[in-house]
């Protein structure tokens, strides 16, 4: 029979007892009513962040077009005719 690959349980370097006491101090600090609605905010957050980023790439994309044509056109007007 084929094992399957462990998987890392690792998360930035903590170990699967330092996430679950990070957890239980999570709890008793905010309790559990509050945890979701802080994993809903964090989760937006994260979801946003990424839609700008995106954005942001992608505005960054036309620019880099519009300059590589001019590069070109220079390139080519600065070429002497080819003789024959």
């Amino acid at each position: 029979m084929a094992s399957l690959p462990s998987l890392p349980l690792a998360f930035m370097g903590l170990g699967p007892t330092e996430l679950i006491v990070i957890l239980i101090i999570l709890l008793v600090l905010f309790g559990g009513s509050k945890l979701p609605g802080l994993a809903k905010g964090l989760g937006q957050s994260i979801k946003e962040f990424k839609k700008a980023s995106k954005e942001e790439q992608e505005a960054e994309k036309p620019a880099v077009v519009a300059e590589a044509p001019k590069k070109e056109a220079a390139a080519t007007a600065a070429k002497p005719p080819a003789a024959s």
